[in-house]
């Protein structure tokens, strides 16, 4: 049996009480991290799920700022990988797929329900392509998010991560990204993927239309957008930089939760 089969399958002993981490906690915040559970392109049979550096990057640079960090799906337990992300020759997805307590917590995501908002700091939504079928129409984790924010706390996204942003609506009638800077997977991007129309609906134009002022950088590039306490990128090379920026922001904050 390979190393990392023999991890996941040790990684699936674990309790799942052990999937969110005790409130009381000497880390200097908690973080949501939240992945979908959805495994396929539309109709087809290509395989998607999160994008494994957009997960693995962000959850390093908070874990390595003594943050704790759970995990959340739409259906909990396992999340889908989209097989091209594995491929990628990267230090960090080889650090977090041979870390048995991220894995622990990665192989048993929690479900919305289970998550109490006023547990965390910080609420991350991770990016693949998945997100685009089951981020933007999940109520229970437009509550979360919004419960979050409006409890002085931090809302990051990136790639296509923000499509969980789309429908989060707060205390006042607002869409949180109403007059706000933000950014995502662009047009272009998903134009020279091929899915511009394959996907549901096309990240920036919805965004735009809930009165988003969308920033589109240059295709693949980093590009992070700091709008008060929401914090977006781009695309998979932005993913650390929506991490360190949130940190960054939040030491500077004279407002802490």
């Amino acid at each position: 049996m390979p190393p990392f089969t023999k991890l996941i399958a040790a990684a699936a002993l674990v309790p799942a009480l052990l999937v969110i981490s005790p409130s009381l906690s000497l880390a200097d915040g908690r973080v949501l991290m939240v992945v979908t559970s959805h495994d396929r392109i539309g109709g087809t049979d290509e395989a998607t799920g999160l994008w494994l550096s957009e997960v693995t990057h962000p959850y390093y640079e908070f874990v390595d700022n003594s943050y704790d960090v759970d995990f959340v799906s739409p259906k909990g337990g396992q999340p889908p990988i989209d097989p091209r992300s594995i491929e990628a020759v990267d230090s960090v997805n080889v650090r977090f797929r041979t870390d048995s307590v991220a894995q622990a917590r990665f192989l048993h995501t929690a479900i919305p329900d289970a998550v109490n908002p006023a547990d965390y700091d910080i609420i991350f939504f991770a990016g693949g392509h998945g997100t685009m079928w089951d981020f933007p129409d999940n109520a229970r984790l437009a509550r979360l998010a919004a419960a979050i924010y409006e409890n002085a706390g931090y809302v990051g996204a990136v790639c296509h991560g923000p499509a969980a942003l789309i429908n989060v609506i707060l205390s006042d009638d607002s869409y949180l990204v109403d007059g706000k800077k933000v950014t995502g997977f662009t047009n272009e991007e998903e134009q020279a993927r091929g899915l511009d129309t394959i996907v549901p609906f096309l990240l920036q134009d919805k965004l735009t239309g809930r009165g988003a002022d969308f920033v589109a950088g240059e295709k693949w590039s980093e590009n992070i957008v700091i709008s008060g306490r929401l914090v977006t990128g781009q695309n998979p090379a932005s993913a650390k930089g929506v991490a360190d920026s949130i940190i960054a922001e939040r030491a500077a904050s004279p407002v802490r939760k």
